[in-house]
């Protein structure tokens, strides 16, 4: 048993490394920001503040899940933008269950990982509910929201310090990832320190 938690900065390429894992691995992966969408796409918001209660919920149903496959003994991914404030909640579950887990942590180039993160804000394949912030699910003929302002640089660096982006740990294990170039990221490499982890765990249980 065990789980790898996969984190990091904002469009560091999180999703795309969690998905990657869990079909190198066959795995199951659980991830807030699906969960989030679900419900966006299901229930909506009418305001901001009903905007935050959904994110809220995406991590309790997150939690739940992974809090059901660990009382199952299954090995699982979990990927999440984990911070300061998200650590007690995993670290309580870990704890719970005595669950061995390892970090993917993703950083790199601030400046580099930036750009993708203004070009992704504004891609029209965002999905909506992480952007539109009064009314969802839209109606129709509903105006599109107006491009928000780019988030400066500065801003972008100190919400990854003050939120704890890259000081995320829960005490055990950790890797860390340059995603500068995701291209360049030898996955194979990866998943054999991801294996040589493993081997340092104990195999009472499954």
């Amino acid at each position: 048993m065990y789980c790898i938690l996969v984190t990091g900065i904002p469009a560091a390429g999180k999703s795309t490394m969690a998905q990657a894992l869990a079909e190198k691995m066959h795995l199951p992966l659980l991830s807030k920001d699906v969960i989030k969408e679900r419900l966006f796409d299901t229930i909506g918001f009418q305001s901001r503040a009903e905007k935050v209660k959904l994110g809220t919920a995406s991590m309790e149903i997150l939690y739940y899940a992974a809090g059901q496959l660990m009382r199952a003994g299954q090995p699982f991914i979990l990927e999440n933008n984990f911070e300061y404030s998200s650590e007690p909640g995993i670290k309580d579950l870990l704890k719970k269950y005595q669950y061995p887990a390892l970090t993917i942590l993703l950083t790199g180039d601030h400046k580099a990982i930036y750009q993708r993160f203004l070009e992704r804000e504004n891609s029209p394949a965002r999905h909506r509910g992480h952007i539109v912030n009064d009314c969802y699910p839209e109606k129709e003929g509903h105006a599109p929201e107006p491009l928000k302002p780019p988030l400066a640089y500065e801003d972008y660096v100190q919400g990854i310090e003050q939120r704890g982006f890259e000081a995320f740990s829960v005490g055990g294990g950790q890797i860390q990832v340059d995603t500068t170039d995701f291209s360049k990221v030898d996955i194979p490499a990866l998943l054999s320190q991801i294996a040589a982890w493993r081997q340092t765990l104990p195999h009472s249980r499954p």
